[in-house]
């Protein structure tokens, strides 16, 4: 399946796709187009648009994106339960100290924003990211 979202991912469009590659659909194609494209590419394309103004997937009540997905596809796990909490903390503005962790990840994601100018390269090298902050959750929630 597609889905689509803005341009220079930051926190929630990393943590969303590392999400969604690793438990939701493993052959996921992302699609990164300017904020005022979201929509219309997810028409003509047939995708799924998250993190953003009216996408399917967007903040809703309070939550990040990331914890919307959780929540909508039932995905039951502790360690991911803790994870959402940083990428919580990280991505919604004035929560930077939701969690200890939460500064950190979000200085972590603007430094890969950085680093490289194509957002399928920032994906490619922050999934370890979230890779060893999922394994370290675990630790913790076990």
């Amino acid at each position: 399946m597609k889905w689509v979202t803005r341009a220079r991912p930051k926190v929630d469009r990393v943590a969303c796709p590392w999400l969604i590659r690793k438990w939701i659909d493993a052959d996921a194609e992302f699609l990164f187009v300017p904020p005022e494209q979201v929509l219309a590419v997810a028409e003509q394309e047939g995708a799924i648009s998250f993190d953003a103004p009216s996408a399917r997937f967007d903040h809703r009540d309070g939550r990040c994106t990331f914890e919307v997905l959780l929540s909508h596809y039932a995905l039951d796990d502790p360690a991911l339960f803790a994870l959402a909490a940083i990428v919580h903390g990280a991505d919604v503005t004035g929560e930077e100290d939701h969690t200890p962790q939460s500064r950190g990840l979000k200085a972590i994601a603007e430094g890969f924003q950085l680093a490289h100018a194509d957002d399928h390269e920032i994906l490619a090298r922050e999934f370890a990211v979230y890779d060893a902050l999922y394994t370290w959750c675990r630790a913790q929630t076990s």
